[in-house]
């Protein structure tokens, strides 16, 4: 069933904390929220947390946060399960979502709560990777300015939240003026984890193996990662090539009647059709 963007509920999320890594003991220090629907706020989640132990100098640099604005916030155990009723039923999305992921997931753990499973998940950088190429770096501030947005980034969970949905906006907007509209497009581009849809990744190597083993031709829909400009290609795949942590389609263009690499993570769909 075709399903609008602007029909499905996102929460943008964001978490401060202790430092960089959760599996050296770094805890959650503030966590934040915003429910919205299209251009629709619904529901705001901010609170800080009491992480039982100290914030590193370097986070402290960052988010200012002190010990005496944490010794009476409650722990992370009070604050999970209020956090997961608040994002029952939407999808998350984040800037940097594998940061902010891999914390709230540990937090989970020590908690004895089940990791995350019922949300798609996804990432505001990686939309700026793919929606604004070749840029010189992608801090958030950096993209929202660049975006004509006039905010300053305060590194503190709840503004880096509206700064993230503001940029979330303008980058949905990109995509309604580009022509993609519904849900199963836009998340077979910038889902990060997504649970419900069999791993679009998965399922599009799944369709170019079984077009090179029919000796078929695909035709693919595809977000350029020169300039994101979409366009249909006919392709005659030959391999699919791992390179680092991407996966590539090699094939015969015939729009461009010469061997071509197409980023997996950037075909939006494809068909297999006999030449």
């Amino acid at each position: 069933m075709f399903k609008h963007i602007d029909e499905v509920e996102f929460t943008i999320f964001d978490t401060e904390t202790t430092g960089l890594n959760p599996d050296s003991g770094d805890r959650i220090v503030e966590l934040a929220g915003l429910r919205v629907k299209g251009k629709e706020r619904i529901a705001k989640f901010d609170t800080l947390v009491n992480p039982g132990r100290e914030i590193s100098p370097e986070a402290f640099a960052v988010n200012k946060i002190t010990p005496e604005m944490l010794k009476d916030a409650p722990g992370i155990g009070i604050i999970l399960p209020k956090f997961l009723d608040f994002i029952q039923g939407s999808c998350l999305c984040s800037y940097n979502a594998e940061f902010d992921l891999s914390f709230l997931d540990n937090e989970l753990k020590i908690s004895g709560l089940p990791a995350l499973g019922g949300q798609i998940s996804f990432d505001i950088l990686t939309m700026a990777r793919r929606l604004m190429p070749n840029q010189e770096r992608y801090a958030l501030w950096f993209i929202a300015g660049k975006l004509g947005l006039k905010v300053k980034q305060q590194h503190r969970a709840f503004t880096d939240v509206e700064m993230a949905w503001e940029v979330f906006n303008r980058f949905k907007d990109m995509c309604l003026e580009k022509g993609i509209t519904g849900f199963a497009d836009f998340s077979s581009l910038f889902a990060f984890n997504p649970v419900f849809l069999g791993s679009p990744a998965f399922l599009k190597i799944s369709q170019v193996e079984k077009a090179i083993n029919l000796k078929a031709h695909l035709k693919i829909k595809y977000l350029s990662t020169k300039d994101a400009g979409i366009s249909l290609r006919e392709v005659i795949p030959r391999q699919i090539l791992q390179n680092g942590k991407n996966k590539y389609l090699i094939g015969f263009c015939c729009l461009k009647q010469e061997e071509r690499m197409f980023k997996i993570d950037n075909i939006m769909g494809l068909e297999i059709v006999q030449p």
